[in-house]
């Protein structure tokens, strides 16, 4: 034993000691940033399930209590939390099912098909990226005033539809998709529409994953419009009307922190059901980049 262990070079025993001391290292720099990263979330469940009375304490909660008096006063006393939680998952879901569909259908005509003005176009709907979401509220109120959409979910999801991040997004995607699977469906005598949902869509899936988890927890998450928008309490999305339970003289903190934590459970679900997707992205996308 000690015979083959001096028969390895010095040099060679050097270079393995310094390559997992490399790997503890990268190791404990994500295991690090992975709790700073996930902390803020514990303390939110920490708290949802630990009964509060007044402000919350300021240093972090460790160990809950594991009650449930929170959540019993939350869906006791909140008349219409069940309608804010339907509410969200209606507009997101609208939401992401149309970008899902629209801008797939975009990116591949982006991406794969030749046709007059495709990157004067395309740089049109780029630019609009660029410009803050806050310089539009006025224009983008006015219109949804004149359409009759005030305090409707219709107001809410409409705007939704024409963010173009998606756009290019799939576009992206399906550039690196070689055309010769489209050539050949091409001489099979296949049309546009067969290619796109048999060939391309098949290929997209995780981009397609990526892009709807973005889109989900974008409009799951926004609260800016729907607070300008919605006015009735039985109609606000869940983040207004969890915003809207602080009191004026007095907050129930544990019941903000419970429908909080209520509130991000669809968000977690979803990404846990499209993960496998969404990391084959990632990886595909770091492989061909």
């Amino acid at each position: 034993m000690e015979h083959a262990a001096t028969s390895i070079p010095l040099s060679r025993r050097k270079t393995a000691s310094r390559i997992a001391w490399g790997k503890i290292g990268a190791m404990t720099v994500l295991i690090v940033t992975a709790v700073i990263a996930l902390f803020p979330m514990y303390w939110l469940f920490a708290n949802a399930f630990t009964p509060i009375s007044g402000t919350p304490p300021l240093t972090p909660i460790l160990v809950p209590a594991f009650k449930l008096d929170n959540f019993q006063r939350l869906l006791g006393g909140t008349k219409y939390y069940a309608n804010w939680m339907l509410n969200s998952l209606i507009v997101a879901l609208t939401v992401t099912a149309w970008h899902v569909i629209f801008d797939t259908m975009a990116g591949y005509a982006f991406a794969k098909r030749r046709f007059p003005g495709r990157s004067v176009l395309f740089w049109i709907l780029l630019s609009t990226l660029m410009i803050p979401i806050h310089v539009t509220l006025i224009p983008l109120y006015i219109i949804t005033r004149r359409l009759g959409l005030i305090d409707s979910l219709g107001g809410v999801i409409l705007p939704g539809t024409a963010v173009v991040f998606g756009i290019f997004l799939m576009r992206q995607y399906i550039q690196t998709l070689p055309s010769e699977l489209e050539e050949a469906a091409r001489v099979d005598g296949a049309g546009e529409f067969r290619i796109f949902w048999e060939i391309i869509l098949p290929l997209c899936k995780p981009a397609v994953a990526a892009l709807a988890i973005f889109t989900f927890v974008r409009f799951w998450n926004d609260f800016l419009w729907p607070l300008i928008v919605l006015n009735k309490a039985q109609n606000y999305t869940l983040t207004v009307g969890v915003a809207n339970l602080q009191g004026e003289f007095m907050t129930d903190w544990g019941v903000i922190f419970s429908g909080a934590a209520l509130a991000a459970l669809p968000m977690i679900a979803f990404f846990l059901a499209f993960q496998k997707y969404f990391l084959e992205g990632v990886r595909m996308g770091a492989i061909k980049g």
